[in-house]
């Protein structure tokens, strides 16, 4: 008897206290210790400011190439770059292609010539011409260039390299290069394979 008064007396304590809560003035709930955590500040990653900021400069990421040390105004010294990836195979050409995809043919078109979605003609949202890797002065782009104007940007496009790390740039590069001059993509792409055959021999 004593045992089932105790419980009583235990779930109304709890029940006035569960009361005082709900009567409880919940629009003033109280100081923060720290607000700007609390509270953080909402950012719109797509906005186009933080998407395309640059990496911290002088840092690299786990597994990535050494960092390239060329500033945004050292055109000249950026085409005279040659493309460091020598041995590409038919697999980094087609994992180029995708990246280009996803990233270049929105704007410069999946056939690179200037003609993507966004600009579609001069009928899309872009009035302004994206690049014809394909004819014109920027066909002419060396190795070095495109991937200089891949990680800076150009005009009205912005950097891309906090997108795509250093190899992935240069297999995008390999694969404009490879659709603008097929026939030394082919043989470059085909050479590991083939010095493969011989040694099985």
């Amino acid at each position: 008897m004593k045992r089932t008064s105790n419980i009583l007396i235990v779930a109304a304590l709890a029940g006035g206290a569960l009361l005082a809560a709900c009567g409880k003035d919940h629009r003033k709930p109280g100081k923060i210790y720290m607000p700007d955590m609390y509270e953080s500040r909402a950012y719109e990653f797509y906005n186009g400011k933080l998407a395309n900021m640059k990496p911290v400069e002088g840092t690299v990421k786990r597994g990535e190439m050494l960092p390239y040390h060329l500033k945004e105004a050292d055109t000249a010294q950026a085409n005279a770059m040659k493309n460091p990836l020598v041995n590409l195979t038919a697999a980094d050409l087609a994992e180029g292609k995708r990246l280009f995809d996803i990233y270049c043919g929105i704007c410069h078109g999946q056939k690179l010539d200037g003609n993507g979605p966004l600009y579609n003609g001069g009928s899309g949202p872009y009035s302004a011409a994206p690049a014809n890797f394909l004819a014109g002065k920027v066909a002419a782009y060396s190795e070095g260039r495109i991937f200089h104007v891949i990680t800076y940007g150009f005009n009205m496009m912005g950097s891309y390299a906090s997108q795509l790390d250093r190899e992935q740039r240069w297999k995008v590069v390999a694969y404009i290069k490879s659709v603008q001059h097929p026939e030394t993509a082919v043989v470059a792409a085909a050479a590991p394979a083939a010095t493969a055959d011989s040694t099985a021999k």
